[in-house]
Formats: C-alpha cells, sequence, structure tokens
C-alpha cells in the first residue's frame, strides 16, 4: 500500500495523474508538464513535497553531533535561521544522502532528507547518535509546499498576516523562520526564488487552495525533475548514491575539510580520495541538435569512458541537457560523444548547471 500525503485530495481535486513515487502515491502532473514547467520559470508554481522527511535534532550534543554526521560543518551556522546544505556520508565516503540542516541553537536544528531514502537515513542517524545527548524526532505531522517562480514570492505574500509577511521580508537565500504556524525558508529546487512552507497538517489543504486562488500554479513532479535538471541539482539515485563519492557527485565543495581535527564520517575515505585524485567527477552535457539524452548511456571520451546520470529536453532551452560522470581529465568546452541507438553523437561539456532564474547560464 502506497502513502499518501495529507494534499492527496487537493491533487485529485485537480486532475492530477498520480504515480507511485518510492512508495508514495504522488502527481506526475496535472495535464502538462511543459506547462507546469514553464509556470514555474515564468510565474509561479507550487508543489507537494509533503513526502520529504523533516527530521528535528535537539539536545545538548546537537552541534558535536552534527558536526559528526554530515561533511558540511555545522559550526559554519551562527545566525538563526540560516540553512546548510550538506551530504551525509558513510564511512567509505559514500553518499547516504543529501540533506539541508536549519539553524535555530546550538542545541536545535532541523534536517529535511529525502523521502526514498527515510527508513535508512533514520536508522543511520539513530545508529551513530549513540553515545551524544541528542533526540532524534521525525515531524510527519507537518505538511510542505514548496512555491517557486519569479512571482513565488509576490503571491505567497498576498495570503500572509503582516506578522509573516514582516518576518520574510527581505530574508536572503537559504534562510528559514518560524512565524505563526508556518515555517517558511527561502530554499528550493528549481533554480527559482520562492519559498519552502513548513504547514501542518491540518492546515496545508487550506495553505494550497489559498495558493491557488493566489494564481500559483500546481506542478508535479515531472516538472521538478526538468527543472532541477536544468538548474544542476542532483537527484538522489541518479546522481548520487553510497557508492558514489561527494567528490565525484559535484559535491566538493559541501565537503567542509577545516578544522583538520574535525572527524565527520567518511573523511578518512575522502582525503585518501582527495589525495589520489582518480574520482571522475560530474559534468553538464549539451545537446542542440535533434535527441534527448538519457540517464545510463555512454560518455565517450579520449580519457574514458563515463556515462548520464540524468538527461532530459529542457523546456527552457529547447534542446536536451544532461549531467554525466566522466573521467577527471575532461575538461569544461571539451567535444565529447554520447552512444545513442547505436550512434556517436557530438555534445559539449559545461559546469552542471543550464538555468538559472529563468535565464540560460552556460
Amino acid at each position: 500500500m502506497t502513502n499518501q500525503t495529507v494534499l492527496h485530495a487537493k491533487h485529485l481535486e485537480a486532475g492530477a495523474k498520480m504515480v507511485d513515487f518510492y512508495g508514495w502515491e504522488m502527481p506526475i502532473n496535472y495535464g502538462s508538464q511543459i506547462e507546469e514547467h514553464h509556470a514555474v520559470r515564468q510565474d509561479a508554481g507550487m508543489f507537494d513535497v509533503s513526502h520529504m522527511t523533516i527530521v528535528d535534532v535537539k539536545g545538548a550534543d546537537a552541534k558535536p553531533f552534527l558536526r559528526k554526521l554530515v561533511i558540511n560543518d555545522v559550526e559554519k551556522l551562527q545566525v538563526a535561521g540560516k540553512a546548510l546544505y550538506t551530504g551525509m556520508c558513510n564511512q567509505d565516503g559514500g553518499v547516504i544522502d543529501d540533506l539541508i540542516i536549519y539553524f535555530f541553537t546550538e542545541t536545535e536544528y532541523r534536517l529535511v532528507v529525502n523521502s526514498a531514502t527515510r527508513e535508512k537515513d533514520l536508522a543511520w542517524i539513530a545508529q551513530q547518535s549513540e553515545g551524544f545527548d541528542v533526540t532524534v524526532t521525525e515531524r510527519p505531522e507537518f505538511g510542505m509546499i514548496a512555491v517557486q517562480g519569479p512571482n513565488a514570492k509576490a503571491k505567497v505574500d498576498t495570503i500572509l498576516s503582516d506578522e509573516q509577511k514582516t518576518a520574510v521580508a527581505g530574508m536572503k537565500p537559504f534562510f528559514g523562520v518560524q512565524t505563526g504556524e508556518l515555517f517558511i525558508a527561502t530554499t528550493g529546487y528549481t533554480g527559482e526564488d520562492g519559498y519552502e512552507i513548513v504547514v501542518p497538517e491540518a492546515q496545508a489543504a487550506t495553505l494550497w487552495q489559498q495558493l491557488l486562488d493566489a494564481g500559483v500554479k500546481p506542478a508535479g513532479l515531472g516538472a521538478r525533475d526538468t527543472l532541477r535538471l536544468e538548474a544542476g541539482m542532483n537527484l538522489y539515485g541518479l546522481d548520487m548514491d553510497e557508492s558514489v563519492s561527494p567528490l565525484a557527485a559535484n559535491m566538493a565543495w559541501t565537503i567542509a575539510w577545516e578544522p583538520a581535527e574535525r572527524d565527520f564520517n567518511g573523511r578518512q575515505a575522502l582525503a585518501a580520495q582527495r589525495e589520489a585524485g582518480d574520482q571522475p567527477k560530474l559534468v553538464g552535457l549539451v545537446l542542440e541538435e535533434k535527441g534527448v539524452l538519457r540517464s545510463g548511456l555512454k560518455v565517450v571520451t579520449e580519457h574514458g569512458d563515463g556515462a548520464i546520470t540524468s538527461g532530459t529536453f529542457s523546456p527552457t532551452l529547447s534542446h536536451s541537457i544532461a549531467m554525466a560522470r566522466v573521467p577527471r581529465a575532461v575538461k569544461v568546452g571539451d567535444i565529447v560523444e554520447v552512444e545513442m541507438r547505436k550512434k556517436l553523437v557530438k555534445v559539449q561539456v559545461i559546469k552542471p548547471s543550464f538555468v538559472r532564474n529563468g535565464k540560460k547560464v552556460f
């Protein structure tokens, strides 16, 4: 039996096509994935992300525990509400999950992890918390709605109270604030401006309807995937997993090597990989002629073969884009080949980022 979010009835009401997404019955689209994609890039769209897993970590050892648990350093978080993107690795340096950590105080943090990895994440976090004075609490009683697009904030503002408007006014990217019943964060997964709003389950359907009435278009998982790939954002299970090092997943920037004495999980393995310099890397590929790059396709380079991890047709750019794991010697600007239907097609290598704030960035 699949799980349903608190907004399930609203999706059916809107005519969504529902699919099984890692055990959750979720909307893939509401009629047109392309229109939903453009709504987010050009105006405002919203996603039900209530299937994501919210975990609160509290206690005297919350900070030292998280400094051990993840590869980025929560010591960087000094201002209440600031968020941090990081990987959570095993001792071999494989990525168990990628997540966002919100800082409330040095004894209170909030983690948002993926839904597909929920069970193993919770088991790993519980195991790693042994010996630390912390409580780890999953918060399934909340729904979560992501509102994204150039007009997203303005449309959300029309339904906020004066107190909430004041709380979020001028909030910088990657911050969050609890205001009234809502936790409103300036994080997102589309490369657009907007909010991710955590709402008590009892109020989630009302908030969804208010956003609809404000002109925010519902968007499904299909548009979410093309948007995130255009933004060059990793998807767990495709672009990284436990067999992949963050050094091979464009996540090296999230590893806080200093201070040298911080012994985070996977540090020894990752340091050895960095010293060896032999990890492959994640790059962007662009195919401007006919055809669609798909995950799993072989990438042929003069330095050896690689593989596409995520690929799609980009509705914003009107041609195909992909992320691929290739030998480290491959450089931005190189022309490499992808094997498509037993033919080799030339593609351009770029940094793994294609669209930001509605604009081409390569």
